[in-house]
C-alpha cells in the first residue's frame, strides 16, 4: 500500500475513535453500488463498536443540504463530498469525515486543513473505489473485518475498476477469498445462458439484447444445446463453446475487441453460494436506482428476507434498462464530431440515466474518445450524466464543471465519468453552452 495513504488512514481512524466514543454518527452515502456496499461495511463496523448511528443514501450533494445537517453529531461522508468541501467548510459543522474516491477540484484543497479526509486522489491518484478505502479504513479498527472485504470488492466492481486490478486491489481480493475465472464477460455467468443473454446489457449485443428470438438464433448457431431441460452457464461452458459464442458475439459487435469481453470473472460466496460479483453489484445497484435503498443494504448484510426482494426489484430494474437502451438508440440526439447529447427527457429515469451512459460508452456504438452527455428530468431539475466512450479521451468532469459554473448547479465526478444537476429551465441553456465547449474541446485537439 502506498505509504502516505496508509497513514492517513491511520491517522483518521485514531482520530474517530477518540471522538465517537460518546457521539452518534451520521452517514451519509451515495446511491451506487459503492456508497451502498461503503455505507453496509461503515455500519456492520458501528455495530460491533456499539456506536449509534444513523444513515441517509442520497443521489448527490447540494449546497442547502449540508448546511441543515446536525451540528451535535459526526458526519461521515461515503463515495461523495470531494465536490463540496467549500460548503462543508462554510456549514460550522465540528466533526466531519469524508470516505471518497471523487476527484477534488483543485480550488478547494485549500479547506481540508479542517476535514478529516480519504481520498486516495490526494495520493498519486490510485484507482481504488470508496467501498475498499471504507474497507481499509474498518480493517484498521478491527482486523476482524476482513469478512467485509466481500462487499469492498462488490462496490469496485460497481465502479469498474476491476479491469486493471493493482497491489491494494489485490490485497482485498485476497481478503474477500474471491475466486477469480478467465471468461466470457457477460453476466451472470452463474445463470442459464438464454437468461443471461437476453438481458445483457454491458455489453450490449445488437439484435441480442432484449430480443429472445435473437437469443435462440445465436444458440442454435453456436450449437450450445439443453442441457437436462436447461442451457449452461458461462462457467459451465467448455473451450470450444466458450470460442464460437464468442466469435458470434464479436461478428455481430464488429467494433468490439476480444479484450474488451474476454476477463476475469470473480466469484462470491453470498448467502453461502457462489454469485458472479458483477451481478450482485448490478442487484445492490438496482434497489437504489428504484428507490429502494434501505434493501440494498439489508441484502449487503445478508438478511435473508431481503434476498426475495432484491431479486424482484432486479427483474425489474432490467427491463427498465433494456426499454432506455431502446429509447436511445431510437431517440434524436445532438450529435458532432466526438461527441452525442441524449436528451430523454422523462422518457429514462434519472436514477438509471448514468447507467444507460455507462454502457453505450461501453459499448461499441461510439469510437473511442466520444464524449456521451445523457439528460434526464426530475422533479424542477435535470440529471445530467457524461461518459467517455473507452475510457481514453477528454475530462469530462472539467467540461461539465466549466458549463456549471456559468450557469449554476453540482457537478462532481470522474475524468471520465462525471454527473450534474440543474435546473430545468437552464436546459436550453446548458445543451447550447456543452455543445460549444465540446466544439471547442475538438479545435483545441
Amino acid at each position: 500500500m502506498e505509504k502516505r495513504l496508509e497513514n492517513q488512514i491511520k491517522e483518521v481512524v485514531k482520530r474517530f475513535l477518540e471522538i465517537s466514543k460518546d457521539r452518534e454518527v451520521f452517514i451519509i452515502s451515495h446511491h451506487d453500488t459503492d456508497g451502498i456496499s461503503s455505507a453496509a461495511i461503515m455500519i456492520k463496523t458501528l455495530k460491533r463498536l456499539d456506536i449509534r448511528f444513523d444513515v441517509k443514501i442520497v443521489k448527490g450533494l447540494e449546497e442547502q443540504f449540508i448546511y441543515d445537517l446536525p451540528k451535535n453529531k459526526i458526519i461521515l461522508f461515503l463515495d461523495l463530498a470531494s465536490g463540496c468541501l467549500n460548503y462543508i467548510a462554510n456549514s460550522n459543522l465540528k466533526n466531519v469525515f469524508v470516505i471518497d474516491h471523487h476527484e477534488i477540484p483543485e480550488g478547494k484543497k485549500a479547506v481540508l486543513e479542517n476535514i478529516n479526509i480519504i481520498n486516495s486522489n490526494l495520493y498519486d491518484k490510485q484507482e481504488i473505489s470508496a467501498s475498499c478505502l471504507t474497507y481499509l479504513f474498518c480493517r484498521e479498527i478491527m482486523p476482524e473485518n476482513k469478512e467485509l472485504a466481500k462487499l469492498a470488492v462488490l462496490g469496485m466492481i460497481g465502479d469498474l475498476l476491476e479491469k486493471n486490478i493493482s497491489k491494494l486491489n489485490s490485497e482485498i481480493l485476497t481478503d474477500g477469498e474471491i475466486i477469480k475465472k478467465r471468461g466470457l464477460l457477460i453476466y451472470p455467468s452463474t445463470r442459464p445462458l438464454n437468461k443471461t443473454l437476453e438481458f445483457c446489457s454491458n455489453p450490449y449485443i445488437p439484435g441480442i439484447s432484449g430480443n429472445i428470438d435473437g437469443v435462440l438464433e445465436l444458440l442454435r448457431e453456436t450449437k450450445i444445446n439443453l442441457v437436462n431441460g436447461k442451457y449452461p452457464s458461462i462457467i459451465e461452458l467448455d473451450r470450444i463453446e466458450m470460442e464460437k459464442l464468442t466469435t458470434a458475439i464479436m461478428l455481430r459487435n464488429p467494433k468490439a475487441k476480444s479484450e474488451e469481453i474476454i476477463g476475469d470473472i470473480f466469484l462470491i460466496k453470498f448467502f453461502n453460494k457462489l454469485e458472479d460479483a458483477r451481478e450482485l453489484s448490478t442487484m445492490i445497484n438496482a434497489c437504489s436506482r428504484l428507490g429502494e435503498s434501505h434493501i440494498a443494504i439489508s441484502f449487503c448484510l445478508e438478511n435473508p428476507q431481503a434476498k426475495k426482494r432484491v431479486e424482484a426489484i432486479h427483474a425489474k430494474y432490467k427491463q427498465h434498462i433494456i426499454s432506455g437502451l431502446r429509447f436511445a438508440s431510437k431517440a434524436d440526439k445532438i450529435e458532432g464530431r466526438g461527441f452525442v447529447i441524449i436528451n430523454a427527457k422523462r422518457e429514462i429515469k434519472d436514477t438509471i440515466i448514468g447507467t444507460i451512459a455507462s454502457i453505450l460508452s461501453n459499448s461499441a456504438i461510439y469510437e473511442e474518445g466520444t464524449i456521451i452527455v445523457a439528460m434526464a428530468n426530475y422533479e424542477d431539475k435535470i440529471k445530467i450524466s457524461s461518459r467517455t466512450a473507452g475510457r481514453n479521451g477528454r475530462n469530462t468532469r472539467e467540461i461539465l464543471a466549466s458549463v456549471i459554473q456559468k450557469i449554476g448547479g453540482e457537478v462532481g465526478g470522474h475524468e471520465f465519468a462525471a454527473g450534474a444537476i440543474i435546473k430545468q429551465e437552464k436546459e436550453e441553456e446548458f445543451i447550447n453552452l456543452v455543445k460549444k465547449n465540446l466544439e471547442i474541446e475538438v479545435v483545441k485537439i
